[in-house]
């Protein structure tokens, strides 16, 4: 089966390619720019998302798309998100057209930490009332709803996973996104840590490995369901992670500032749901973060 990984130079990306050619599928990698990371079955292909000839290329090529390409993240939709309901919003509901015409399978990555907003209950599961608090949330429940309405008026073939927050290989937390990579390489680095706000800010976090292999799954899975959180079901705050890395990197150097209004206090997803279809390995954070660790220092 030919899979298109859209967004292969991303951090998910990166790791998607890897599970999926562990799984003997032929994967084309395709972005602005690609690092040729791997001589295994796989096709690299260069170019502009925004390139509605080459998307329609690649679409008409492929059996499966996985869309794994936004240009915000939640540190600067605030700042840019006009050029991202311009463009990303538009160009992702080219993508589903092009699907729906030539009835291929859409595998749309959002967002579990940013789509669901301000929750009371925990965990959250996929039926809750998403209510996003930034630009970036909002943009991928913008995609998604789209989406939605091409399965139920054209019968579109869709998944949408809500990834909740990954980390591990891979990452680079410069980029904008990451509480556990900048700590554990700050740490590792003898440079500060800043937090904001008190460190209680409690995420949902899962190895990338591991949330890579629940997506693989979805590409198989042909149930009733569209939406799955792909999670680890159990949240730690800031200030945990700071003691968990300490084990390891004693004397953490650690700044608090004042909190931002972008971030949610508290995401903890519902993966009841997945868990029903995979019943594969969820590392807990603490021996997530030992292995990344070891990865680093190798």
């Amino acid at each position: 089966m030919n899979v298109v990984v859209l967004g292969a130079n991303g951090f998910i990306g990166r790791n998607l390619v890897h599970a999926l050619l562990k799984k003997s599928f032929h994967v084309t990698a395709f972005d602005r720019s690609l690092e040729k990371y791997t001589k295994e079955n796989i096709t690299w292909v260069e170019g502009d998302f925004f390139d509605l000839k080459m998307l329609e290329s690649l679409v008409e090529q492929n059996d499966i798309l996985i869309h794994a390409i936004c240009t915000i993240n939640p540190g600067t939709s605030n700042e840019k998100y006009m050029y991202a309901y311009h463009n990303d919003l538009l160009q992702s509901i080219e993508l589903c057209e092009l699907c729906t015409r030539y009835k291929k399978r859409l595998l749309f990555i959002s967002s579990g930490g940013t789509v669901y907003g301000i929750q009371t209950h925990m965990p959250i599961a996929e039926e809750t009332l998403p209510y996003p608090i930034n630009h970036y949330g909002n943009l991928k429940l913008c995609t998604e709803n789209t989406y939605r309405t091409f399965f139920k008026q054209q019968g579109t073939d869709i998944i949408i996973a809500r990834i909740s927050n990954v980390y591990g290989p891979g990452q680079d937390y410069a980029k904008g996104v990451g509480f556990i990579d900048a700590v554990i390489k700050r740490g590792l680095a003898g440079k500060t840590i800043e937090i904001f706000g008190e460190g209680n800010i409690v995420r949902d976090y899962i190895y990338i490995e591991d949330a890579c292999e629940m997506l693989v799954e979805l590409l198989k899975y042909n149930g009733k369901f569209r939406t799955f959180n792909v999670s680890s079901n159990f949240g730690t705050s800031q200030n945990d992670i700071i003691n968990i890395v300490s084990e390891y990197i004693p004397k953490l150097k650690i700044s608090y500032f004042k909190e931002r209004d972008i971030d949610v206090k508290d995401i903890i997803l519902d993966n009841s749901r997945i868990r029903s279809i995979y019943q594969g390995r969820i590392r807990g954070v603490q021996e997530g973060i030992k292995d990344y660790i070891e990865y680093l220092c190798k």
